[in-house]
C-alpha cells in the first residue's frame, strides 16, 4: 500500500516541533507575509529551524502563501519563495495565479506548488486543470463527498489533499466576500473577521421572524476520523488538520490522535516512533461539536447555539444552594475545570473552586437552576497533562560491533561507523562486552532509540568507559548528519499553460494583479473584472457567499419535501438584511449583498 501523510498546522516554531513529536508527517506554517491567517506569520529564521528539525525525521515543511496579491506584493512574494527554497522548505501553498505565471516564466525555484483550498477546488474539471498545468498537489474543498473525492483521485496524477479535522468555513473557501463587504477585512487577503460566527435572524418576505438572534451561519467542527480508511482507499495522499491559530496543546492532542488512527490503515511518509505519556481525546480539545460534513451525505452540520467550545456534557444540576450546587456526573471534576451552560441562548461559565463529594463550589456566583445541563470546556487535569507531556519522536537504530568497528544503522537504511582504535584485548571479554552494551545503549535524550545491539566480533578490544561514550556520541551525530545529508526533497516539474474550465470569469476569479490575469488569458480564460478587493464598495446583488449549509434544510423547508416558496432574508444584529437564494439543483444556499 502507498504511504500517506498526516499534515498538521503550526502557529509557530514551538507548535511545529510539538506536531512533529506527536506524529505529523508534514507541517504547514505561515510565512512572514501573505498567509490566509494574518496573525500566524513566522520569521524566516524560525521556519529554517523548523525545517532542520523536521528533516531529521523526513517530515516535510509546507509554507502558506495563499492570499491574493496586488502587483507590488507579487514581487515581494516571489523573493520570499526563492528564500524559502534556499532554506529547505518542501512546498508552498498558493492561491494567486500570479505566482503560477511567475513559475511558468521561470521566476520561481523548482519548489513544489500546492493549490490551496482557497482556489475553490470542488470540481473534477478544476482539479484536472491544476493537474494539467503541473501543480504537484491540490487541496480539495471541504464540502466534497467520499464519492466525489474518489472520482477526483482516480482521474488525476497530482497528489490530493483533504481536510480531516478542525473548523469549517461555511462558504466555499476562496468564495466568501462577506467579511470584506462588512468592514473591508478580506478573507482572501488573510484578514477574515468571521461574520459566520455572529448572530443573525431569519426573516421571510413578510418580515416574519422564523429564527431569532442565533448563530445561523456557524457550523460544527469537522471530524472525519470514522472515514479515514475510506479516504485512504479513495487515493488521498495527505490528511490535513485545520488550526494554524490553535495552541500547542490542541496540536499535540489532535495530531497524536490522527497519527495513531492513520497508522492502523497505511504506512506513513515520515520516520520514527512517537513515545508518549498521554492518550489523545478529541472530545477534550476545542470543538463546536463534530460533524463529518458531506463526506457521507448531508448531515446536521450546523450549531446555532454558540460558536464557542462547550466541551463534553457532564450532567445535569440536581440541586442549587447558597454557594454550591450538586450534580450527578459520570466524570470526575477537578479544581480549575472550566464549566459552562446555556442560559437564554447565551453561553455562561465559571471555574470550579473545589469539589466535596457531589457538591461543586464555583469561583463566582452563577444563576443555575435545577436540571440545567452542564458542559466541561476545560479539563484542567488533561490540559496539565498535555502541558507537562514529554512526548518525543525517535528514530529506531541498530548498533552492531563487528571487525573492530561500531556500526549504527537507522530504520531508513542510513549507516555510519566508528573505528575502535585499540589493539588491547580485555582480561575478561564477557565483562568488556557488558561494558560496551551498557554504554552503547545510553542513547539518552537523543533523537534515536535502540532497537537492537549485537556483537559479531569475537576479539573485542578493551576501551575505557569514557572512550566508548565518546564513540557513541560521535556515532549518533554522524548518523544524524547522514540523515540530513540523504534527505531529498521533491521538486516541481514546472508550471505550463493549459485550457481553463471556463472561457470567462468574473470577480470570483480573485484576480488582483496583472500577472494573474495574464495567466488566465494564456489558459484561454477572459477575466472580465478584477477581485472585489480592488473596489471601494460592493454592489447590491453580488454573491457574498455560497454554501452547502442550507437554512431551508435546517428548518425542514427543503424543496424536496415541501412547496415552500417564500423569499428569505438574513438580518444581522444591526438590522442589515441579506437576501438568500436557494440553488436546489446543487443543494446550495447563496447569500447576496443588499
Amino acid at each position: 500500500m502507498k504511504s500517506v501523510e498526516l499534515l498538521a498546522p503550526a502557529k509557530n516554531l514551538e507548535t511545529g516541533i510539538a506536531a512533529i513529536n506527536s506524529g505529523a508527517d508534514a507541517i504547514y506554517i505561515g510565512a512572514p507575509n501573505f498567509g490566509a491567517r494574518q496573525n500566524a506569520g513566522n520569521s524566516i529564521e524560525d521556519i529554517e529551524k523548523l525545517v532542520f528539525y523536521a528533516h531529521k525525521f523526513y517530515v516535510k515543511v509546507h509554507v502558506t502563501i495563499n492570499t491574493i496579491l496586488n502587483d507590488s506584493e507579487l514581487k515581494e512574494a516571489i523573493k520570499l519563495i526563492n528564500k524559502l527554497y534556499e532554506i529547505g522548505v518542501d512546498a508552498i501553498i498558493i492561491q494567486d495565479f500570479g505566482l503560477l505565471n511567475a513559475a511558468a516564466e521561470g521566476l520561481l525555484p523548482p519548489i513544489q506548488i500546492h493549490m490551496s483550498t482557497q482556489c475553490d477546488n470542488r470540481t473534477l474539471d478544476k482539479v484536472k486543470f491544476f493537474d494539467s498545468i503541473g501543480a504537484d498537489r491540490v487541496i480539495l474543498a471541504r464540502e466534497l463527498s467520499l464519492n466525489q473525492i474518489s472520482d477526483i483521485c482516480k482521474n488525476v496524477n497530482c497528489e490530493i489533499e483533504t481536510f480531516v479535522h478542525g473548523a469549517l468555513c461555511v462558504s466555499y473557501s476562496g468564495q466568501c466576500y462577506m467579511s470584506y463587504a462588512n468592514g473591508g477585512r478580506s478573507a482572501n487577503r488573510g484578514a477574515c473577521a468571521q461574520p459566520c460566527r455572529k448572530k443573525y435572524s431569519l426573516l421571510d418576505e413578510d418580515n416574519k421572524v422564523l429564527l431569532s438572534n442565533q448563530y445561523l451561519l456557524s457550523l460544527k467542527d469537522f471530524n472525519a476520523s470514522e472515514s479515514i480508511e475510506k479516504l485512504i482507499n479513495c487515493g488521498v495522499k495527505s490528511f490535513k488538520i485545520e488550526g494554524r491559530l490553535k495552541d500547542v496543546n490542541y496540536v499535540k492532542n489532535v495530531t497524536l490522535y490522527y497519527s495513531n488512527l492513520i497508522s492502523k490503515f497505511a504506512p506513513k511518509t515520515s520516520s520514527g516512533v512517537v513515545f508518549t505519556d498521554f492518550t489523545p481525546d478529541l472530545d477534550k480539545t476545542f470543538n463546536r461539536f463534530y460533524t463529518d460534513y458531506f463526506l457521507n451525505n448531508r448531515k446536521n452540520c450546523y450549531n446555532f447555539v454558540s460558536p464557542k467550545h462547550l466541551g463534553e456534557e457532564i450532567g445535569a444540576v440536581s440541586g442549587v444552594y447558597n454557594d454550591y450546587f450538586t450534580i450527578k456526573s459520570k466524570f470526575s471534576l477537578n479544581p480549575q475545570d472550566g464549566i459552562c451552560f446555556v442560559c437564554n441562548g447565551e453561553v455562561k461559565g465559571f471555574l470550579v473552586n473545589k469539589i466535596v463529594g457531589n457538591k461543586v463550589y464555583p469561583n463566582n456566583h452563577v444563576e443555575l437552576s435545577k436540571g440545567a445541563v452542564l458542559y466541561r470546556n476545560s479539563d484542567s487535569s488533561f490540559e496539565k497533562l498535555l502541558s507537562n507531556s514529554k512526548i518525543k519522536r525517535r528514530i529506531g537504530i541498530i548498533i552492531k560491533v563487528y571487525e573492530n568497528k561500531i556500526y549504527a544503522e537507522d530504520e531508513d537504511g542510513n549507516m555510519v561507523s566508528e573505528v575502535i582504535s585499540s589493539n588491547t584485548l580485555p582480561n575478561n571479554i564477557q565483562k568488556q562486552r557488558e561494558i560496551y552494551k551498557n554504554q552503547l545503549s545510553k542513547v539518552g535524550n537523543s533523537d534515536f532509540y535502540l532497537k537492537n545491539l549485537t556483537f559479531e566480533d569475537e576479539n573485542l578490544r578493551f576501551l575505557q568507559v569514557s572512550t566508548i561514550n565518546e564513540l557513541r556520541r560521535s556515532l549518533l551525530q554522524k548518523l544524524m548528519d547522514k540523515r540530513i545529508e540523504s534527505y531529498r526533497k521533491n521538486v516541481s516539474n514546472g508550471i505550463s499553460y493549459a485550457q481553463f474550465p471556463y472561457k470567462k470569469y468574473n470577480y470570483r476569479a480573485n484576480v488582483l494583479n496583472e500577472s494573474a490575469k495574464n495567466f488566465y488569458n494564456k489558459c484561454g480564460c477572459d477575466v472580465t473584472e478584477y477581485a472585489l478587493e480592488s473596489a471601494s464598495f460592493i454592489p447590491n446583488g453580488v454573491e457574498l457567499m455560497r454554501t452547502k449549509h442550507c437554512l431551508r434544510y435546517a428548518l425542514g423547508l427543503c424543496s424536496k419535501h415541501t412547496n415552500y416558496n417564500k423569499k428569505l432574508f438574513l438580518a444581522d444584529e444591526k438590522g442589515k438584511k441579506y437576501p438568500l437564494l436557494f440553488d436546489c439543483k446543487n443543494c446550495e444556499m447563496v447569500v447576496l449583498n443588499q
